[in-house]
């Protein structure tokens, strides 16, 4: 397997700098003999303000936390565990979940507002493979049978089927996992059953609410593991910041910067190249972060990502109404406290009417865009194979070939809503579930429980990551999370003078503001607090 990690990532490294040589060739001063990029654009560059408080901020905490290891020593109880936040390495808040995470209502929540919110789907009967019968379930479902309980779409599930097989580190498993989620009388979704592998076996019990604490409570962390793998590579890494990649450079190839298009997307774009590039080099390189301190290790990380873009399609999990549906979510008298979802539309209802209106200043007929060579050769590049240099994307509308508004606002939309908003609900709760390990493993030490037997508290901290590990993934959690680049709609950059897309992009601004402030009223009686889509705090771009 160490023989193959390194393969997997110069593959990745390979893919990465080969696109950026092609992109643009006269922005860039390139080595030929090591087939690097030597310059970035400058308007791609990190700013000097912002690279300083990054690493600012990471030597802070690293320095930080030093103190934190002379003084404390091995983990007694998770008590323990929770006082590094009572010293002052760290600003406040502590993590949301430091007090809350073994609460089943935590757990539920997890799945829709927090940072893996787009699995949660609407359950219209118990999957074959859930060994769950109606005696198993039915003291969690508030005097309901099981078919009622599915007739008033109160039952929903997570199925990580696409886990099955992932590679993983020498010595680490990663489950399977399959949930049923129940929506209480309370507007609660609460866990009523976990099964870890994907189909039943003796030695694969379903685990219900009524078990033993501390087995319930490794049930649910071993889920966890498995959604945190997931969240990491195709939720974050892999379908915001290299998903993006791919549209940022086919844009650069084909668009001139003179190109309305290209004004549009390109406040979109900032610092994307510059991060991807750091991430490469740093926590996704053989002996980085991921490799070191999660399960998979980059090799299942590469794997996952490789799975899902075989399956993901542009019309359907790249458009979010679309997205919502087949999942059973489009109506929002369904599941009631889901605030991604809720959040999430009305940001993607309020870009799609920006881009609907910026893009009818500039085209008027079918032929308006047929007879503009620029768009159709950067819709043929989204589609095109990837062995051939192109973004390979499926589902994108139009297929390469674009006649219609509907088509480019669609493409469009996607990529503003994925570089804002998609992003920023991946990506800045992250120290609030990964800021304490046990709420959101991304690695557990020992074997799946194979048995309902009664597990002690010693049993979850002999799983949990030591405490070099435990710092080690803090840190990291805390750098992510912070928010360093203007919000939506303020750009950082000037692109677009034309009066008529000014007053546009006006119109957008003002939408923006009133849906922050409808944000911020419903954070005032909101149970569990989802700030992550207020417009106010969603930035432009993918930046960290």
């Amino acid at each position: 397997m160490q023989q193959l990690l390194p393969t997997a990532f110069h593959h990745l490294l390979q893919m990465h700098q080969q696109s950026r040589l092609l992109w643009q060739n006269q922005l860039f001063k390139t080595s030929l003999e090591h087939q690097a990029v030597k310059e970035v654009p400058e308007d791609e560059k990190f700013s000097f303000n912002y690279q300083f408080d990054l690493l600012k901020l990471g030597a802070e905490i690293t320095i930080k936390g030093k103190l934190v290891r002379l003084v404390s020593g091995d983990w007694d109880s998770l008590d323990d565990l929770g006082n590094i936040y009572k010293s002052d390495v760290f600003s406040k808040p502590t993590p949301l979940a430091d007090d809350t995470w073994h609460t089943d209502e935590h757990f539920g929540f997890q799945r829709i507002g927090r940072v893996n919110n787009s699995l949660i789907t609407l359950c219209t009967e118990i999957p074959e493979k859930l060994a769950v019968t109606e005696d198993m379930v039915k003291p969690f479902l508030e005097g309901m049978g099981l078919s009622a309980a599915l007739a008033k779409k109160k039952l929903f599930y997570v199925d990580y089927a696409i886990m099955e097989g992932i590679p993983v580190k020498s010595g680490m498993t990663v489950s399977s996992p399959i949930a049923l989620f129940y929506h209480n009388k309370k507007n609660r979704l609460v866990p009523i059953a976990i099964q870890l592998k994907q189909q039943p076996a003796d030695d694969n019990p379903v685990f219900l609410p009524s078990d033993p604490k501390y087995t319930w409570l490794a049930a649910k962390m071993w889920f966890n593991l498995a959604d945190a793998s997931y969240h990491e590579s195709v939720t974050h890494l892999g379908f915001t910041h290299l998903l993006m990649e791919g549209c940022v450079l086919a844009t650069h190839r084909n668009l001139s910067q003179s190109h309305p298009i290209f004004k549009l997307l390109a406040p979109h774009f900032l610092y994307l190249i510059d991060i991807n590039g750091s991430a490469l080099t740093t926590l996704i390189s053989p002996d980085g972060w991921v490799q070191n301190v999660t399960a998979m290790g980059i090799k299942g990380l590469f794997e996952l990502i490789q799975r899902k873009l075989e399956t993901w399609r542009m019309d359907v999990d790249g458009t979010l109404p679309k997205e919502l549906e087949s999942r059973g979510l489009l109506d929002q008298t369904v599941l009631s406290g889901y605030h991604y979802r809720d959040d999430a539309l009305a940001l993607y209802n309020i870009i799609n009417s920006y881009v609907t209106a910026y893009v009818a200043l500039y085209y008027d007929c079918s032929s308006s865009f047929t007879n503009d060579q620029e768009i159709q050769a950067w819709a043929q590049e989204l589609v095109k194979p990837r062995s051939q240099g192109g973004c390979g994307l499926l589902g994108v509308p139009g297929e390469g070939s674009i006649n219609n508004a509907a088509d480019l606002v669609c493409i469009l939309n996607c990529i503003i809503f994925t570089s804002s908003a998609g992003h920023a609900a991946a990506n800045f709760a992250q120290y609030d579930e990964y800021g304490f390990p046990p709420n959101y493993p991304i690695a557990i030490k020992g074997s799946l429980p194979t048995t309902k037997a009664a597990l002690t508290e010693s049993c979850i901290l002999n799983a949990l990551p030591d405490k070099a590990m435990t710092f080690e993934i803090i840190v990291i959690a805390k750098i992510l999370s912070s928010l360093g680049t203007n919000k939506l709609g303020d750009y950082e950059m000037k692109y677009i003078y034309d009066p008529k897309a000014e007053r546009v992009l006006q119109r957008f601004k003002k939408e923006l503001a009133e849906q922050s402030q409808r944000v911020k009223t419903l954070e005032k009686t909101r149970e569990f607090s989802f700030k992550w889509l207020d417009p106010e705090i969603v930035p432009n771009a993918i930046s960290i």
